[in-house]
């Protein structure tokens, strides 16, 4: 697998956000206020596109991730008071996560993104307003090729999501088995697909949803692919989770394309922008350029 050194590491962590434009960023970027600020944008990218279309009498297709989850409330606001309908609207949902058989998990687990989605993302909105049922599509294993079938039909509008610690999108992780190590290009053509997920994964929702408790973190997941969220015609990417996306959310802006964090992918899209709060484009080695790190 590429990798970054560690020079290019501290290079791009040093770089203080009041100077990003000035270093060349190779992908758009905005830097919002807060989790509040950021829940507004991502819901208008949304709303507003399913505005435009309705007003032209087209459908919109669009890839929503389960979280940020700043953008939820927001987004049920606008269309309710609105009465923006989402009846042309089609959903096809990132990913899921499964148990250790890859299984689904019960729907009292709060990493279930099914039920999380049918409660904080459907549940708010009017029901004169809603999406069809049959215009959602649940990434599961079980329902795997009637999605594909769905998802090609016709081209993707928009795509919606964040960022994991390593950058992935969905859960397009930089690959870590020793034995299958994937290239940059195959992580590009990536597809839907079954899979486990990487330790480090596994440790960091440990960390932000359980207080550490890794053993209760669901070790599979079943995931909408790279090449599936680049085929949209404009994809748009967030987070508000501080210290834990802050390297990736960098190596977006200033590192080359490289397969150990899958968001500098999207240097290659014609329409992408990446957007964080400003606790997120911020990074310590920024704050500290007395430290210094061997072999860089």
């Amino acid at each position: 697998m590429q990798v970054l050194d560690k020079k290019e590491i501290v290079r791009i962590c040093r770089i203080k956000v009041e100077e990003f434009g000035r270093n060349r960023p190779r992908v758009p970027y905005r830097v919002v206020k807060d989790s509040a600020e950021m829940g507004e944008v991502m819901a208008h990218e949304l709303a507003d596109l399913v505005a435009a279309h309705n007003k032209a009498r087209k459908p919109t297709r669009a890839i929503v991730p389960c979280g940020p989850m700043a953008w939820y409330k927001p987004f049920a606001r606008i269309v309710n008071e609105e009465r923006l309908s989402l009846k042309k609207l089609t959903v096809f949902h990132m990913d899921e996560c499964l148990d250790w058989q890859g299984r689904l998990l019960p729907k009292s687990h709060p990493l279930n993104f099914r039920a999380v989605m049918e409660e904080v993302f459907y549940g708010p909105i009017k029901a004169a307003l809603a999406v069809p049922v049959a215009q959602r599509f649940w990434m599961q294993p079980d329902l795997l090729p009637v999605y594909r079938k769905a998802f090609w039909a016709a081209p993707i509008d928009l795509c919606l999501g964040g960022w994991g610690q390593d950058g992935h999108i969905a859960y397009n992780q930089a690959r870590r088995e020793p034995f299958s190590p994937v290239s940059l290009d195959e992580l590009r053509n990536a597809e839907m697909r079954v899979q486990n997920n990487n330790w480090d994964t596994v440790l960091a929702l440990g960390q932000r949803n359980f207080g550490s408790a890794y053993q209760l973190v669901p070790p599979m997941s079943c995931t909408i692919g790279i090449k599936e969220c680049l085929s949209a015609k404009r994809m748009r990417v967030f987070s508000d989770t501080g210290a834990w996306k802050m390297t990736a959310f960098r190596a977006a802006l200033f590192a080359p394309p490289c397969a150990e964090y899958p968001l500098t992918l999207l240097q290659e899209h014609p329409d992408a922008v990446v957007t964080a709060t400003r606790e997120t484009a911020d990074h310590p080695l920024s704050r500290h350029p007395e430290w210094t790190f061997p072999g860089a």
